[in-house]
């Protein structure tokens, strides 16, 4: 027998797509001996997938109270201002004009009592 006919168990595959897609892959040394650290690497990054889907999901959140704030602060602010305006006392007189009350603003200012 000479040497050229004995099977080298340690001869390379070449990493065709269809030795890889084949599943051959799978049975190589490196891949048997480190399956346990492929798995772990694999669930890590599923969880850090998730984890950055769940951060965006909060971001788009916070965002969307932060503009929802901010209309809520415009209409306060648009609301104050009417009530400061209906509060003046020339606003105050016509509509107690406008729905015929029998009232009239004094003639003589208030009385300041001291103690």
């Amino acid at each position: 027998m000479s040497k050229t006919n004995k099977i080298n168990p340690k001869k390379k595959r070449q990493l065709s797509p269809l030795y890889i897609l084949g599943g051959g892959i799978l049975k190589e040394d490196f891949i048997v001996r480190h399956t346990k650290l492929i798995v772990l690497i694999v669930g890590l990054m599923f969880v850090f997938i998730s984890n950055r889907y769940t951060c965006l999901l909060k971001l788009r959140e916070i965002d969307k109270l932060q503009q929802e704030l901010k209309d809520v602060k415009y209409e306060s602010l648009a609301i104050s201002g009417q009530l400061i305006g209906n509060n003046r006392l020339s606003q105050i007189e016509s509509l107690v004009k406008e729905r015929r009350l029998d009232l009239e603003s004094p003639q003589t200012p208030p009385y300041i009592i001291q103690k």
